[in-house]
C-alpha cells in the first residue's frame, strides 16, 4: 500500500492510492485516524484495515490534494554517514566499525514540489540520495533477527548538507549542518513494508537539472536497515513515526572534480527502485 499525508481545507489528512488515484482514510472508514503518526501506532492490524477499505469511498479530486511529507511531524529523525561502501570509497574513509549517526531538526522536513532553500549563511549546500526508513512498532533494545518488524515502510528521501557548516566549523557542525530549514525532502508516499521485501537490493539514483549525479543500490549499504534499527535503540526508546535516512551513494557535490553545490533554479529529482520518485525545485533565500 502507498500513503501519503496531505492538507486539505480541514487539515491534514492521511490517503491511500488506488488505481492511480488517492483516497482519504478517514473518510472510507470513520474508525481509521487522520494523522500518519496515529495510523502507524495502532499497529498492523490498523493498516490492514485500511488496505481494506480502500474500495468504499470516492478518490480525492487530484486538484484537491496538496502533498505534505509522508509523516508531516517526525518524533525523531536520524541520519546516518558514511554508510554506502562505494561512497567510502570515494572519500578515501575507511569504512566505520559502527553506525556514524546524526539528527536532523525538525523544520528540515519538506514534500515533495516543495522548494529546498538555500540558506545566505552557506556557499556548500549538496545533495545526497537516500533511502528513508519510517518506523511503525515502536521499542527499545530491539534485537537486530526481528528489527524488520517494526518498520512501517520506506520513502525517497534527500539529505541536503551545508558542507561548510559540516566540515569547516569549529568541531564540525553536523546537526546545524544538516538541519537548516527544508533540508530534509522525503516522499512523496510512503510505500509499505510488505511491498518492499528486501530494502537492501533497490537501485537508488539523484538527478540534478536531468543529469544522473548518483547511481548505486543499496546493495552497498555497510549498516543494514535492521542493524540500524537494533542500534538506534539501544540508545533510545523509537517510536512510531520515526525517521531514518540510512546514507548516501557516492557522487556527492562535494566529491566531485570541481565540486558541485546546489544552486537557485536547479531541480533534484531522487529515484529509488519499487519506491518512487521525489522531485524538489531548490531556491535561494528571501533577502531578511
Amino acid at each position: 500500500m502507498r500513503l501519503i499525508s496531505y492538507l486539505s481545507d480541514g487539515g491534514e489528512r492521511i490517503a491511500a492510492l488506488r488505481d492511480g488515484r488517492y483516497v482519504d482514510l478517514n473518510q472510507a472508514d470513520p474508525a481509521l485516524p487522520t494523522s500518519m503518526v496515529e495510523l502507524l501506532a495502532q499497529g498492523a492490524e490498523m493498516l490492514l484495515r485500511a488496505e481494506a477499505v480502500l474500495g468504499s469511498a470516492e478518490p480525492l479530486p487530484a486538484e484537491s490534494v496538496r502533498l505534505l511529507a509522508p509523516v508531516p511531524r517526525p518524533p525523531k529523525i536520524f541520519g546516518v554517514g558514511l554508510n554506502y561502501a562505494d561512497h567510502a570509497r570515494e572519500t578515501g574513509k575507511e569504512p566505520p566499525s559502527e553506525p556514524v549517526i546524526f539528527s536532523k531538526l525538525p523544520g528540515t522536513v519538506a514534500a515533495h514540489g516543495q522548494a529546498i532553500v538555500l540558506p545566505a549563511l552557506s556557499a556548500k549546500v549538496d545533495y545526497e540520495a537516500e533511502l528513508v526508513v519510517v518506523i511503525g512498532r515502536g521499542g527499545r533494545h530491539i534485537p537486530r533477527d526481528t528489527a524488520m518488524e517494526h518498520v512501517a515502510g520506506y520513502c525517497c528521501g534527500h539529505d541536503v548538507s551545508a558542507r561548510d557548516w559540516q566540515h569547516q566549523k569549529p568541531g564540525g557542525q553536523w546537526l546545524l549542518g544538516k538541519s537548516f530549514d527544508t533540508f530534509g525532502p522525503f516522499g512523496p508516499e510512503l510505500v509499505t513494508a510488505d511491498e518492499i521485501p528486501d530494502p537492501g537490493d533497490l537501485r537508488i539514483q539523484l538527478r540534478l537539472n536531468g543529469q544522473t549525479m548518483q547511481d548505486s543500490s543499496t546493495r552497498q549499504l555497510i549498516f543494514s536497515v535492521a542493524e540500524l534499527i537494533a542500534y538506534l535503540s539501544g540508545v533510545c526508546t523509537l517510536e512510531p513515526g520515526d525517521v531514518i535516512f540510512t546514507g548516501t551513494p557516492p557522487g556527492v557535490g562535494a566529491a566531485r572534480k570541481p565540486p558541485v553545490y546546489l544552486q537557485p533554479g536547479d531541480v533534484v529529482e531522487i529515484e529509488i527502485e519499487r519506491i518512487g520518485l521525489l522531485r524538489n525545485p531548490v531556491v535561494a533565500e528571501p533577502a531578511a
